[in-house]
This record gives C-alpha cells, sequence and structure tokens, in this order.
C-alpha cells in the first residue's frame, strides 16, 4: 500500500469509527425495550436533531456519485433532484403534520401502521409493509454500492469492492442495532458537516486549479458543451422537458410516503417542528447544484468515463493531497451509511409492528423483532450486492415508481372519508403492474412521461371508480382531526402562545 493510500484510508477510518461511536453513544439511558424509542427516537427529537436526520435521508450516495455521474452523461437533466426534493419539502410542510398528529393520536409508527389503522384492517397493513420492503431493498443495495465506489477509489484500489461492502454494512448495522433513530440523527450531524465543508472546498478547488476560475469554466461549458445545458441533453431525448416536469412532480409528492420520511415526521417533537425544517431544508437542496456542476466540469478533465459515478472522484484524486481525498471520501461514505441505515430500521418497525408482531405471544417483543428483521434486510441487501448485483439494480430503477402507488392508502386516505378499502388496494396493484409494464417493456418514460405517474394515474382512477360505486364510510375515530383538537388540554394554550411570540 503506497504512503498515499495509507494517509487516506486513515482518514476515512477514523470518520467511521467516530461514526460508530456517536451513533452507538446516542442510545445511553435510553429504554432498551422501548420500540417508540428505538424507531421514533421517542416522539422527542427537536428541530436540529429532526433537521440533520431528514437532511441526511435526502443526501445519499448519489447526491455524491450519481448526481455528478448523471450530468456528466445526461447534463442539466441531472437537477430534477433539486428540483423534486424542493417540491417534497413544499409537500411535507402539509402532509408531515398532517401524518405525525395521526400517528401521535393513536400511537403509530410507521406507513403500514397508518394504513392498518386507517382502513381498521391489518392485513392491509402488512401488504403494504412487503410491498414498501420490496421497493426500498435497492435503496440499501444502491448505498452498499456507493460506499463500495467511494472506498475503492479513496483506497486509490488498494481495498476491493468485497470488503467495501462488508464495511458499509457492518458499520450501519453497528448504529442503527444500538441506538436507533436516534443513532442515525446524531451520525447524521457528523455526515452533514462533513458534506458542507468537503463540497465547498471541491467547488472552490476544481474551477480554480483546472480552469482558472469559475468564468473560464463557464464559457467552455457554454461554448464546449451546450447540449448538457438543455432539456433532454446530449443522449437523445429519453430525458426531456415531460420526463423532467412528470419526474420532479411524482417524487415531490412521494417524498412525503416514503418510510424513512414518515420515520424522520412521527419522531419529531411537535407538527411545528416538521414546518419549519420544510421552511428550511430547501435551501440545503441548493448544494446539489455543486456536484452537477463539478460532472460538467469533469467532462473536460477525465473525459470518455466507462463509469460516470466516479467523475468527481477521477477527476480530484490525482490533484489533492491524500488526507484531503480522505475527508472528501468519508463524506461520500457516511452519505452512504446514514440513509442505508434508516432504510433497514423501517423495514424492521414495519415487519415487527404489522406482520410478526401482531399475535399475542409476540406483541411484547416488537423491538427485539424490528432489530432482527433491520439485520436481515440488511443481509439479504449485502448478498444480493455479491451474487446478483443487478437484480437489485435493475429493481432500484421502479423503486420510486413503485412507492408511489402507495401514495392514495398513506395520505390521501385519510383526507377521503368514503374511500374505498379494496378500491384503493386494487388500484396499487393495478399502478405497480403498470410501471412494471412500462419498465420491463422498454416504454419508462412513456410518451416522454415518468412511468409512475402513468401508473398512479391509472392508480387514482381504480381507486376513484370503486369508491363511487362502494363507497367506504370510516368512522370519525379513524379520521384525522384539527390539530389543536388532536392536543391534550394545555397544548393547545402552549401552542397559541408560542404563535402569538
Amino acid at each position: 500500500m503506497s504512503g498515499n493510500a495509507v494517509v487516506s484510508v486513515a482518514i476515512l477510518a477514523l470518520f467511521m469509527v467516530a461514526a460508530c461511536v456517536l451513533g452507538v453513544r446516542a442510545g445511553r439511558g435510553r429504554d432498551k425495550a422501548d420500540l417508540t424509542e428505538w424507531s421514533i427516537g421517542g416522539r422527542s427529537l427537536g428541530i436540529v436533531m429532526t433537521l440533520v436526520l431528514m437532511a441526511g435521508e435526502t443526501y445519499t450516495s448519489f447526491s455524491y456519485l450519481g448526481a455528478a455521474g448523471w450530468s456528466y452523461t445526461y447534463g442539466a437533466s441531472g437537477l430534477y433532484v433539486v428540483a423534486y426534493l424542493s417540491i417534497g419539502m413544499a409537500v411535507s410542510y402539509l402532509v408531515g403534520p398532517l401524518l405525525w398528529g395521526y400517528a401521535h393520536r393513536h400511537g403509530l409508527h410507521n406507513i403500514s401502521d397508518l394504513v392498518a389503522h386507517r382502513f381498521a384492517a391489518p392485513w392491509l397493513g402488512a401488504v403494504v409493509a412487503v410491498v414498501a420492503t420490496i421497493f426500498l431493498l435497492p435503496y440499501i443495495q444502491l448505498q452498499i454500492t456507493g460506499m463500495g465506489t467511494v472506498v475503492v477509489s479513496v483506497s486509490y484500489g488498494v481495498i476491493g469492492l468485497g470488503v467495501a461492502y462488508l464495511v458499509a454494512f457492518a458499520i450501519s448495522e453497528l448504529f442503527i442495532l444500538a441506538s436507533g433513530l436516534r443513532g442515525s440523527a446524531w451520525v447524521s450531524v457528523l455526515k452533514d458537516t462533513t458534506v458542507v465543508v468537503t463540497l465547498a472546498v471541491v467547488f472552490v478547488y476544481v474551477p480554480l486549479k483546472f480552469f482558472g476560475g469559475y468564468g473560464a469554466l463557464l464559457h467552455r461549458i457554454i461554448t464546449e458543451r451546450p447540449a448538457w445545458l438543455t432539456l433532454p441533453g446530449p443522449k437523445g431525448d429519453t430525458y426531456g422537458m415531460a420526463w423532467f416536469i412528470s419526474t420532479a412532480l411524482l417524487n415531490g409528492a412521494v417524498y412525503s410516503v416514503l418510510p424513512t420520511s414518515v420515520a424522520g415526521f412521527l419522531g419529531a417533537r411537535s407538527a411545528q417542528t416538521l414546518r419549519r425544517n420544510a421552511l428550511i431544508l430547501p435551501f440545503y437542496q441548493l448544494l446539489l447544484f455543486i456536484p452537477v456542476l463539478l460532472g460538467l466540469a469533469a467532462t473536460f478533465v477525465v473525459p470518455g468515463l466507462k463509469n460516470s459515478n466516479l467523475a468527481m472522484f477521477e477527476m480530484i484524486r490525482a490533484e489533492v493531497p491524500a488526507w484531503l481525498l480522505g475527508v472528501i471520501g468519508a463524506a461520500g461514505a457516511l452519505s452512504s451509511i446514514v440513509p442505508m441505515a434508516v432504510f433497514m430500521l423501517v423495514i424492521g418497525t414495519m415487519w415487527s409492528r404489522s406482520i410478526l408482531g401482531r399475535h399475542p405471544r409476540t406483541a411484547g417483543r416488537q423491538r427485539e423483532l424490528a432489530q432482527l428483521v433491520t439485520l436481515v434486510a440488511g443481509l439479504v441487501a449485502l448478498g444480493m450486492t455479491y451474487l446478483f448485483p443487478n437484480v437489485l439494480v435493475r429493481l432500484s430503477v421502479i423503486s420510486y415508481e413503485g412507492m408511489a402507488q402507495v401514495l392514495p392508502l398513506v395520505v390521501i386516505a385519510l383526507l377521503w372519508r368514503r374511500m374505498s378499502m379494496i378500491g384503493a388496494t386494487v388500484g396499487m396493484f393495478v399502478g405497480i403492474a403498470v410501471v412494471l409494464a412500462l419498465v420491463v417493456s422498454g416504454h419508462d418514460p412513456w410518451s416522454g412521461i415518468n412511468a409512475g405517474a402513468v401508473g398512479l394515474v391509472a392508480n387514482l382512477a381504480v381507486t376513484i371508480v370503486a369508491s363511487w360505486v362502494r363507497p367506504g364510510d370510516a368512522p370519525p375515530d379513524r379520521m384525522p382531526v384539527p390539530e389543536f383538537a388532536a392536543a391534550p388540554a394545555g397544548q393547545h394554550t402552549q401552542a397559541v402562545t408560542r404563535r402569538s411570540r
């Protein structure tokens, strides 16, 4: 191992150890048997911890690798990430407090809980848990792969992908099993700090080092890469304006029903905390402009890459000091580990609450069951990464599109008392079938429109028709109530007082 590799790997290892220590210590003094404490932080996370947790879930390995790689290959269409996350935050301003109030009132922990309670149908909660697991597993695998790519690059190729995959799995499992959502929030503090600092450094370094300044870089992009600055970009007409708009709107809506987002909502101390976060977090997404710009810069510095996801690291690896490469690699690695841990946690919680913990004999062991499934979910994703890496990568293409089909059951059902349970369930499966058919047949996007949006239209059509033919009739206690009415006596007065200040 070269001297540079030793230094870089040592810095990376130091950050990984710090992440483990932070994550494990976050659970000290907490109730080890309480599922609420482990899965949603005891519903007590304040604005800062909720903010870093939610930011940590949105800023994944895609942000560090995929955004630069996407703009390297497809150009400005990569900015759909900034668009959909900003739309998602606006939607969460309304949906987050709605879900928080409903779950807080009824003691619920996740989307399968919400669906089961709304329709008084535990079996439907179990169905939603299985469907969500199928579409979340690819995200765990992608984070493992992203971590592996970062470690190989940072170690100058000395550490292989196999070892890197195992390290990613072990670190995330360690702190999420020990401390749950609170542990992830504390590791997010380290991750977000590192991400902001390293992106700022790279944003200054690359234009000055390779182009002599921002003006020269932007001039070259405008004059030599004009196709990268327009839609659909340099690679044909696949990612045109219709795709950009439909994907941004669909993903923005789906953001608030992702189990990981809902875990952050339900862990908040109050609905007002979620509203404040929704106002702040769009500014955090502006950081995503940096990897997109760096991806465009990489088309000049390292043209012809076979793996465009390596664009940013390949551009800077030979130029920056080894210690700085280690810090940048740590930011990328933490961007994989934090969301991966939360993905595993929400799968464990859904299975514990809606499937394994439903029986009276197992109801008292829901936390242990959740931790067991969290471990198993990670092992399945890790095993698939080693054995069948392309299977989950292909499935990841439809993850957001698939989760979009749960939207009516989770959110619209809380606003529409007469929604038909059977109609909404059939609608969900029709939407999933449409998405799968379009993707498998190579028609995603369909006429330029995101396949998930097409599936959601079919889903809603079935749900609306079924609810018109045979409407449901949810009792009042299964529907949300106004926020102040849901609060115990005294909290209303405190909320009014806070707003009046």
